[in-house]
């Protein structure tokens, strides 16, 4: 009979529930943004995406 061997990760594991929190975070950033004038253009935001 085989036996387990426990192993040490340090991947943390994520569920559905901890994606939705961190979207919800991101579009209340998004939102609060948006009330304060913190936005920017389209074309700023493609530069920004290009520059990846």
């Amino acid at each position: 009979m085989a036996t387990a061997i426990p192993t040490k990760t340090t991947e943390k594991t994520y569920t559905i529930d901890d994606a939705m929190e961190v979207l919800f975070e991101k579009l209340d950033e998004a939102i609060d943004d948006m009330e304060n004038g913190r936005v920017q253009t389209i074309e700023e935001a493609w530069k920004e995406i290009d520059s990846i």
